[in-house]
């Protein structure tokens, strides 16, 4: 009998993180995950590197070696208009750093074929304004992929996901919300959730240091000014 399977989830406790885990617990995969939520493995904020490394200890522990490692949390607290100095560090610790903390600790424990899988964002391609901190996490999570995909060439495939609107909340979108996306709909967790699983899988073992973007389309939709109904408001119309 084949021994059981490890996942590492990183933000697991709700939204795509929880569908993430819940997908690996049906495969019967033994899931261990830290969030900031109450969870059933381990709480804590992956900003800070002390409780990284007592999560990592105890899944190795426990388990001996890991076969994925989902790096799925993060966060935004604004950007140039209202983020500060601290805040905009903290984004950044928990959606660059603790990934590469946590691989760097799991280095030399992964099984043979294991995959590592980066949970970026279209925002690392695209932005809304005042969104600096979690779009500079983004397109940082997004490079370390690459980077780590060679390091760790012979040990472990790395690549990275990126969402567009992916809805977790379970509301229907009709209409504009839906039509705007070339797929005609919104993103819902288990898009991203079959992509996780696809990179994971031993039939994906030709590709690594890849990005796949998971957004309906929406990135490759071109807008123009009074084009299909699009128009450009100004921020402070004139009465």
């Amino acid at each position: 009998m084949s021994k059981q399977k490890v996942a590492v989830v990183t933000g697991g406790a709700q939204g795509i993180g929880k569908a993430i885990c819940d997908a690996f617990a049906r495969q019967g995969v033994a899931v261990c995950n830290i969030d900031v939520q109450d969870n059933d493995y381990f709480v804590g904020d992956i900003a800070d590197d002390q409780v990284l490394r007592a999560f990592a200890s105890k899944v190795i522990a426990q388990h001996g070696a890991i076969d994925y490692l989902i790096n799925n949390a993060c966060l935004s607290r604004g950007g140039l208009k209202t983020c500060s100095h601290e805040d905009f560090n903290y984004v950044l610790r928990v959606g660059i750093t603790a990934p590469f903390l946590l691989t760097q600790l799991f280095m030399d424990h992964f099984n043979p074929s294991a995959s590592i899988v980066n949970i970026s964002s279209t925002r690392h391609l695209m932005s809304q304004a005042d969104t600096e901190s979690y779009t500079a996490a983004k397109g940082g999570i997004t490079a370390l992929t690459h980077a780590m995909a060679v390091t760790l060439a012979g040990k472990a495939r790395v690549n990275s996901i990126s969402p567009g609107w992916i809805d977790t909340t379970g509301a229907r979108f009709n209409g504009p919300d839906a039509d705007q996306h070339p797929a005609g709909r919104v993103g819902d967790p288990s898009d991203i959730v079959h992509a996780v699983m696809f990179l994971c899988d031993e039939k994906s073992g030709f590709i690594t240091g890849q990005n796949i973007t998971v957004d309906g389309g929406m990135t490759k939709l071109m807008v123009y000014h009074n084009d299909f109904g699009w128009k450009k408001q100004e921020e402070n119309p004139e009465s």
